[in-house]
């Protein structure tokens, strides 16, 4: 795996997807389920009609998001883990600055584009300051980025799950939610007749991973991020400050989880509720990262793997008598088998095992 080429990891990671899923299918035979139905069903969850396709891509978006913002830390060396507790506070942050906001501005187009600035400002700047925190952490303390991270990501739970219910919840709601945001402020039904998905969505997915990939691979400043979190002494020696590269390279992290959590709000939600009932996104994604071996652009296909993966699931719950703990278990032995090969590159890269000490 440490000399692996590009495309020898992209063979690996489709053998080990195919295997993966051979070995689940042969785990739900031996369960007594019909594996034929269980595969056609397989393949119908995730690109089976306009539904099934909005549905997957609904997924996709967020775990391309999610899956950059791990990727942006992870290649500069920092691992944060903390990415569902950015995503959630960058996604309570962009409800209440649109619910504040809302009076203020006028309606209709104008005032619901102006309040999805708002919105998407406050979440990205909620989730770069959250990681930035853990940054400072491991920069000026020598606090254990990994530990803090996590910790974080409990916090956040916590305090967003007591604010919404009670000093924020909506009146008159029977569920622990906030107030719902303007109607007029959403993204709009192009191409796919979804209230759960819009291609605008995809669309800030994707521009976002654009420009992720331009500032760590065509600028002075990613170059600062990947060596100041690879090789400190070299950064210091060279005149970069590394202790406040590390927090910044948090930060934008956490930026783009933050814009990840408005996706998720605005796109999907329209409120905002208790995060313990929140899919893990940002956990989900560190596999998503490893599997496009922290490579921007190598986001994308991990992630509609990813949607697929998630939308299959979610329609052979709903449309089979297969168990959802058998479909979970099947879901993560593909993520485990996809995984593993970046991960053993990473560990090879990072002690020299396999190889020289890069």
């Amino acid at each position: 795996m440490l000399r692996a080429s590009v495309l020898e990891r992209l063979a690996i990671a489709t053998a080990s997807t195919a295997l993966a899923l051979a070995i689940g299918v042969g785990i739900v035979a031996a369960a007594g389920y019909d594996p034929v139905q269980f595969v056609t069903s397989l393949i119908e969850g995730a690109v089976g009609g306009r539904s099934a396709i909005a549905r997957t891509l609904r997924f996709s978006t967020l775990f391309i998001l999610t899956g950059v913002a791990v990727a942006v830390a992870f290649r500069a060396g920092v691992f944060n883990i903390g990415v569902q507790g950015q995503f959630v506070v960058g996604g309570f942050a962009t409800i209440m600055s649109i619910i504040w906001t809302a009076p203020l501005l006028p309606g209709g187009v104008i005032g619901g584009v102006g309040l999805l600035i708002v919105g998407f400002l406050a979440g990205a700047v909620a989730g770069g300051a959250y990681a930035a925190l853990p940054g400072a952490l491991k920069a000026y303390a020598d606090a254990n980025v990994i530990i803090t991270t996590i910790m974080l990501n409990f916090i956040a739970t916590g305090v967003v799950g007591w604010l919404v219910q009670g000093p924020l919840r909506g009146e008159g709601n029977a569920a622990p939610n906030t107030e719902r945001i303007p109607e007029y402020v959403s993204f709009p039904s192009l191409v796919f007749d979804s209230s759960g998905f819009s291609v605008v969505g995809l669309g800030i997915a994707l521009v976002t991973v654009a420009a992720i990939y331009v500032v760590m691979e065509r600028s002075r400043f990613g170059y600062d991020m990947v060596t100041s979190g690879h090789q400190e002494s070299a950064a210091t020696y060279s005149g970069v400050d590394a202790e406040r590269t590390v927090v910044t390279t948090m930060a934008l992290s956490g930026v783009v989880a933050g814009i990840a959590g408005a996706v998720f709000a605005v796109m999907i939600m329209g409120y905002y509720t208790d995060p313990g009932g929140i899919a893990t996104y940002g956990f989900d994604a560190i596999a998503v990262s490893l599997l496009a071996a922290n490579n921007p652009l190598g986001i994308v296909p991990a992630g509609l793997l990813f949607g697929g993966l998630d939308s299959a699931g979610t329609h052979i719950g709903l449309y089979t008598d297969v168990p959802v703990q058998l479909i979970d278990g099947v879901i993560g032995l593909v993520i485990l088998f996809v995984a593993v090969p970046e991960l053993f590159r990473m560990a090879a890269q990072r002690t020299g095992l396999g190889g020289e000490r890069r």
